[in-house]
């Protein structure tokens, strides 16, 4: 696959021709007018978990943190990890977590809940309850959130690391007893429907922590049975090593044959050296971000970040985590410093997301009838002339057309 092979395909799959019909504030058309259009947002989800927001002791570095997150993404997930959200049955952080998606909102970002069903995170007063009271608990759960949050949460990972629940200790850990009486598919079936219900807006994702045989057969056993699956997700945490392009494009064709959209929802890509023989609980304090790592990082963003762009399935990425401070396994994952400096990766994605693959200022004169066109990227856009503005989508890759309406300052 060369680099024209995905140049091609990213102007196939991501950009679209507008056809523009510019009227005044008045219904009129705006003939033989100079406007200027611009990109404000990109369709495409570019994102990254947001769990630091709020909680750097120094004020700098929290400024720093959100002005960083702000500039590049238009994305968040926020952690609804039952223990941590529920620590005592009843006792919900909600206020935490709305302020959070709030901010989100205000911020142009799009925020995601994670994970409503995860057999890791349970709250420790549901461990010895009846598999009756952990069923209500946990279904109950889910109504809860994503009714609670709608309309201001709309995306959830709803099921998490289904493929491992089982045998989490040994089966006797209560999600997993769920998930073993009610079976994998069955319990994917009923979460999945439970949020559908609580909020039938919302975008419901199903995700995994590797991409297995054993998660496709998962996603296509539960989308036969019916389950109201929108979106598979993936991880793809690289830290015992880097996938590299060709894989990347493999596990894309696998898992879009399934005909949903796919998010890559949990990335990380090392700074630092590759820790073949660490394990997965055990956060690490002598794990550090070195010049060559950042460098080669860099270099690896780059090429994983154009590949997933140019596959059609592809709608969002999620980087985990945005800066090195409090970042998962202690390892050197963020695209910042523990200081909130950019590391190069930052920047390289910065030179993408809102410089390469961004539709800039563009100075157009309208036509006789008020037209104007152009090819961009898709996403939000507004037009102004003299003043006035408008605002439009282009939500489609190849040709559209579209009527906007100018609105006078004082409207």
């Amino acid at each position: 696959m060369t680099r024209d092979d995905i140049e091609q395909r990213i102007r196939r799959h991501r950009t679209g021709t507008m056809s523009l019909t510019v009227m005044t504030p008045q219904r009129r058309p705006l003939a033989n007018a100079e406007v200027t259009v611009r990109q404000t947002r990109h369709r495409f989800l570019f994102g990254c978990n947001i769990f630091r927001l709020g909680l750097h002791e120094d004020a700098a570095c929290e400024a720093e943190y959100c002005r960083r997150f702000t500039d590049l993404l238009n994305f968040a997930t926020l952690p609804y990890y039952w223990g941590r959200y529920e620590p005592r049955e009843g006792e919900t952080n909600a206020e935490r977590l709305t302020w959070m998606a709030r901010w989100c909102v205000e911020h142009g970002i799009t925020p995601k809940g994670h994970p409503l069903c995860y057999h890791m995170t349970a709250p420790a007063w549901l461990s010895d309850r009846s598999f009756a009271q952990i069923k209500a608990a946990q279904f109950s759960r889910i109504t809860r959130e994503v009714g609670g949050f709608a309309g201001l949460v709309d995306t959830w990972d709803v099921i998490n690391e289904t493929v491992w629940t089982p045998g989490h200790e040994k089966g006797k850990h209560p999600i997993a007893r769920l998930c073993r009486r009610l079976g994998r598919v069955g319990l994917v079936k009923q979460t999945f429907e439970l949020a559908r219900q609580a909020n039938p807006a919302a975008k419901l994702i199903i995700n995994d922590c590797d991409p297995v045989p054993a998660y496709a057969r998962l996603v296509r056993k539960s989308l036969a049975a019916g389950a109201p699956i929108d979106i598979v997700g993936i991880q793809s945490h690289m830290h015992k090593g880097y996938w590299g392009a060709e894989k990347t494009w493999r596990v894309c064709e696998e898992y879009s044959r399934h005909g949903k959209p796919i998010h890559f929802s949990e990335l990380t890509i090392l700074s630092g050296i590759i820790q073949q023989n660490h394990s997965w609980k055990d956060r690490r304090a002598d794990w550090f971000t070195t010049p060559e790592g950042e460098e080669l990082q860099a270099q690896q963003v780059s090429e994983f970040y154009r590949l997933l762009f140019s596959h059609p399935s592809v709608q969002a990425i999620t980087w985990w985590d945005f800066a090195d401070d409090g970042a998962w396994l202690g390892a050197p994952a963020g695209m910042l410093r523990k200081d909130m400096s950019p590391k190069p990766a930052y920047d390289a994605l910065m030179r993408l997301v809102k410089g390469e693959w961004w539709t800039g200022k563009l100075a157009l004169r309208t036509d006789a009838r008020g037209r104007v066109e152009f090819n961009g990227f898709l996403g939000d856009y507004t037009v102004e002339a003299g003043g006035d503005a408008g605002s439009f989508a282009l939500a489609d890759a190849g040709q559209s057309e579209k009527t906007v309406a100018l609105r006078g300052r004082k409207e």
